[in-house]
């Protein structure tokens, strides 16, 4: 049985908009997507790719340039503590996925906080890439997020 057109990120039409990670391990990262996180591995290797909910999330070793990237090379993060970019997961219960993604192995920052506009916790992949997991509640009513701290 071969691949559904519905399981890959392959749009008729249009765009669809996935996430790539260049990761250490395949399987380790395979594993945490799909056993962790609840998503369907569509291809192993490869890249390796991962419907999760409503996207997908793509993923390779890291390398030197190519010709359609002639001064760029990836490799995972070197330093959990400084992000410049994450993956943002809204879910209905959070704390739900707290609980059953904590049972599984996840490892959350923090419990889920509750930032007023939002119910908010971070937790980290096996390269250390930063989850935010966030549930609506005040902004589901117009209420907007406390500002950062320091800020504003």
């Amino acid at each position: 049985m071969g691949m559904r057109r519905e399981d890959l990120p392959a749009p008729e039409s249009g765009l669809l908009l996935t996430h790539f990670l260049t990761v250490a391990d395949v399987p380790r990262s395979r594993a945490f997507y799909s056993e962790v996180l609840g998503g369907e591995v569509v291809l192993a290797e490869n890249p390796c790719i991962v419907k999760l909910a409503n996207s997908w999330i793509i993923m390779n070793p890291g390398g030197g340039p190519t010709p359609d990237k002639p001064d760029v090379t990836l490799r995972p993060p070197d330093d959990p503590g400084t992000a410049t970019s994450f993956l943002n997961i809204r879910v209905a219960d959070i704390e739900r996925c707290h609980r059953e993604w904590s049972a599984l192995g996840a490892e959350f920052l923090t419990p889920p906080i509750d930032r007023k506009a939002e119910l908010r916790c971070y937790l980290r992949d096996p390269d250390g890439y930063l989850i935010e997991v966030g549930q609506a509640t005040g902004l589901l009513e117009g209420i907007l997020a406390d500002p950062p701290a320091g800020r504003g």
